[in-house]
């Protein structure tokens, strides 16, 4: 109270002097001055009452507004503007409110998003894991409670040395893709033989194709450089080639070429496999998705490679006929 009464000084001495100036303009005979002093005095009092009235009013319409839009924010309902376009201080304040309400709901809708993302994502590492742990704990148990025969005892570690490899290849493919998603991976970008990162990442494949009788071809100028992440890139089309291998029945043939665009170089990976069919061209780019017709691998091959891809601003499409094989094309920006 004391500072409103405060602000009002300005007010009654501007009133004043105003009222001064305006007597000695008129030049009003002595009996007339008083009374018009008063006069003019309760008028510029009462103007001064009104427009204070008003002010006073004004603020408490726009408190009660205010109050009223974040009562409707905080409980979940579309506030209420009598004037949405009125140029006003009120409708700032509301627009900077529902501005900030907006940002607090995607925020929201995000980290609900990524809860469920992460329940999802546990629950398919969990599918993922069941069965080679399983396998592991049976034919363990078999071995410590009986004495199979040595031949019987051979296939047993055999068989765990495989679901091992397996948990261990799942393992490192989890971790990678952690890497990739929380953006922990640091690209180095540098211009690079493309030969030799292609040749890097045939010769992680080369032993499963040749058990399978597969033949890959090259078809790449060893002199074609490009400004990419040798290593990354390398392991991005070494799980292309895998998924080639893995799909092409035996006896069938692999073709990698690389064409110079202005803008992209392109490169192909061409299989003579099982081809898939064109309703689930984006499903085999999706993480923990395999294919009907096989249960190898465990579906973070080709959501790995679009990832990698993805990040050195190129992308990836898919070509395929069901029982002819299929192309993957990879383009990386020049």
């Amino acid at each position: 109270m004391k500072r409103d009464g405060l602000a009002q000084i300005p007010l009654l001495i501007t009133s004043a002097a105003i009222l001064l100036i305006l007597l000695g303009v008129l030049d009003l005979p002595a009996a007339l001055l008083r009374p018009a002093a008063i006069g003019l005095g309760t008028a510029i009092l009462l103007l001064t009452l009104l427009w204070k009235r008003r002010q006073e009013r004004r603020e408490f319409d726009f408190a009660n507004s205010f109050c009223d839009t974040l009562d409707a924010l905080l409980n979940g309902r579309e506030p209420k503007s009598d004037r949405p376009y009125e140029d006003s201080q009120l409708a700032k304040v509301q627009g900077k409110l529902l501005q900030y309400h907006d940002y607090v709901q995607a925020g929201q809708r995000q980290s609900e998003a990524d809860k469920q993302n992460i329940q999802e994502l546990v629950s398919d590492i969990s599918h993922q894991v069941k069965t080679p742990i399983a396998n592991i704990r049976m034919f363990t148990d078999i071995l410590c409670q009986h004495q199979p025969p040595e031949e019987k005892r051979a296939e047993f570690l055999s068989t765990l040395s495989t679901q091992v490899n397996k948990l261990d290849f799942l393992m490192q493919s989890l971790i990678k893709m952690s890497r990739l998603e929380t953006g922990t991976f640091a690209l180095r970008m540098e211009d690079a033989s493309l030969y030799d990162t292609i040749a890097q990442a045939v010769g992680g494949v080369l032993t499963a194709a040749n058990r399978k009788r597969i033949q890959i071809d090259v078809d790449c100028a060893s002199g074609e450089t490009l400004r990419h992440d040798p290593r990354w890139t390398a392991e991005a089309l070494g799980n292309l080639l895998d998924n080639a291998v893995k799909y092409t029945p035996e006896g069938g043939s692999i073709r990698v070429r690389v064409r110079p665009w202005q803008f992209y170089t392109r490169i192909d990976i061409t299989d003579t496999g099982i081809g898939v069919p064109a309703e689930y061209y984006h499903d085999v780019f999706k993480r923990f998705y395999r294919g009907q017709s096989s249960a190898e691998g465990v579906g973070l091959g080709l959501y790995l490679a679009r990832g990698i891809i993805t990040r050195q601003r190129g992308y990836m499409t898919l070509k395929s006929e069901v029982g002819k094989g299929s192309t993957f094309s990879v383009f990386l920006l020049r």
